[in-house]
């Protein structure tokens, strides 16, 4: 299509928004939010980042072979090709990729997931419902892409408007009937779903995080509220009403579908056994009973759970593909994920939980699932929420045996100050250790635990790298204590 087609049907009114009047009848190869990325033939929106305007990058743009700038200002005097002014570049972004990708989310059955803990978790559980509903379904998530069986690092838990699309394409083009998502409160924020049309939306909890961005809970309540905005009455909004967020969210939505323990709801368990061996429910829905079983643990995975089976029954999936579909994720990277095997004297779990509620509730499953002590190894990012801090440091305090306070991503902070913002041992009686080699904490975790000990390795689940300063170190928990076991069963010291 041409620059003045694409503008067209993205709502961008030629005449009056293309300042210069060059001919726009140029085709366009995609569109580009990143000058250093950007390929021949591509429009380049110049988005506004948190440390630099995309519109200063508009000369490297054209250098680059843009055919078009879209950008919050003015074009400079003189800069000789189209550039349209708007008055919200990141919105602007997502219509002109949904314009260009010819809308797939309508091609597709969509599912959102929001929410500060469970999201990942959810989205692999209703993802295996979809597949063994027989619906070939993509996957968008903080720990992969995955396109027909092909998987991709994420970069982002949400990507950017114009990523989202392209990824979105690609599941159409590749015979995907159903797509289900994680969206972000960043992402909600910044217009990346926008032009998205969802068939479904899960709201799994609200707790404390992502301050530093937000502002507050009720700017980041909000963030979340957006999704359920997006969405008209025929559209099922799956809600946790244990949460008290979710309790509000549900008298604001036209189609609310309830999920909860404590409090009742449209799904709920009547039956529910949790064990070292996963998790066993009764529950009862508006279509009739299900019975669930699982190998994740833990209350929290019982939430999780909850959410996918609600939702299945919201879209009126088979109760088989319910059943069958939650059954066959053995585990999810980096929630409460297993490292240990049965030749281990101890237990070894690495969970991604990185705020003060993740961390509770991977601390209180794990306790019910050790008669011995349990150790944990956490510490917490840099350049992010420090609010947060000494609240997980008082949870791991009150329930661990040993707490070991390591380094997370520090970035750009000092890791022995993000130690003292913890504050280890203010008012509990657990034995604390420092040591800011993450390496080296996990090594001690595992060599001082006894047999029958459980640790809890937290912060970092799925991810790959740790960030220092400026840059992206290779690093990946599981491996990390894998080698651990591996020195300890051999007899070895480690560190």
């Amino acid at each position: 299509m041409t620059i003045a087609e694409l503008f067209e049907r993205s709502g961008i009114d030629v005449t009056s928004g293309i300042t210069e009047q060059k001919p726009v009848d140029t085709v366009v190869k995609g569109v580009a939010y990143d000058s250093r990325k950007l390929a021949a033939g591509q429009v380049f929106v110049a988005i506004r980042g948190e440390r630099s305007n995309g519109a200063d990058f508009a000369h490297q743009a054209k250098s680059r072979g843009a055919v078009a700038v879209v950008a919050e200002c003015p074009s400079p005097s003189g800069f000789g090709m189209p550039w349209a002014e708007v008055a919200d570049a990141r919105k602007t972004l997502a219509r002109l990729a949904a314009g260009f990708y010819g809308e797939p989310s309508n091609e597709l059955i969509v599912v959102g997931t929001t929410g500060t803990n469970g999201k990942t978790t959810t989205t692999y559980l209703i993802e295996g419902v979809f597949e063994q509903a027989g619906l070939s379904c993509g996957r968008i998530s903080s720990v992969s892409y995955r396109v027909a069986g092909i998987e991709q690092s994420a970069t982002r838990t949400t990507p950017e408007s114009s990523d989202l699309q392209a990824l979105l394409r690609q599941m159409v083009d590749r015979d995907c009937q159903a797509c289900v998502m994680e969206v972000s409160s960043h992402a909600l924020s910044l217009s990346r779903v926008d032009q998205v049309a969802f068939d479904a939306v899960v709201f799994t909890n609200l707790t404390r995080d992502h301050l530093d961005f937000h502002g507050n809970m009720s700017g980041y309540f909000d963030a979340k509220r957006r999704l359920f905005q997006m969405i008209d009455g025929t559209v099922p909004a799956v809600i946790n009403v244990d949460d008290p967020y979710g309790r509000m969210l549900a008298t604001e939505v036209k189609r609310s579908v309830t999920y909860g323990i404590d409090t009742t709801a449209d799904v709920m368990p009547t039956k529910m056994n949790l064990s070292v061996n996963g998790i066993e429910l009764d529950l009862r829905t508006s279509r009739g009973p299900l019975h669930i079983r699982s190998s994740l643990l833990g209350r929290g995975n019982t939430y999780n759970i909850l959410a996918a089976a609600a939702a299945g029954a919201a879209m009126d999936l088979p109760f088989s593909a319910i059943e069958h579909g939650i059954l066959s994720v053995p585990r999810v990277p980096g929630r409460m994920q297993l490292v240990s095997g049965r030749e281990d004297a101890v237990t070894v779990v690495v969970d991604f939980a990185h705020t003060e509620d993740a961390l509770r509730s991977a601390l209180e499953t794990a306790r019910g699932l050790t008669d011995g002590r349990l150790i944990t190894v956490f510490g917490c990012g840099g350049e992010r929420d420090a609010t947060k801090r000494p609240l997980m440091g008082a949870v791991a305090g009150r329930l661990s045996d040993l707490v070991i306070v390591t380094s997370d991503n520090p970035r750009s902070e000092d890791p022995g100050q993000i130690v003292r913002d913890i504050g280890l041992g203010r008012g509990d009686s657990t034995q604390w250790l420092t040591v800011l080699d993450r390496t080296e904490a996990i090594n001690q975790a595992i060599q001082k635990a006894r047999p029958g000990d459980l640790v809890v390795i937290a912060g970092k689940g799925h991810e790959q790298h740790q960030v220092i300063g400026t840059k992206k170190v290779p690093f990946d928990d599981s491996n990390v204590a894998r080698d651990a076991l591996t020195l300890r069963r051999s007899g070895s010291r480690v560190g």
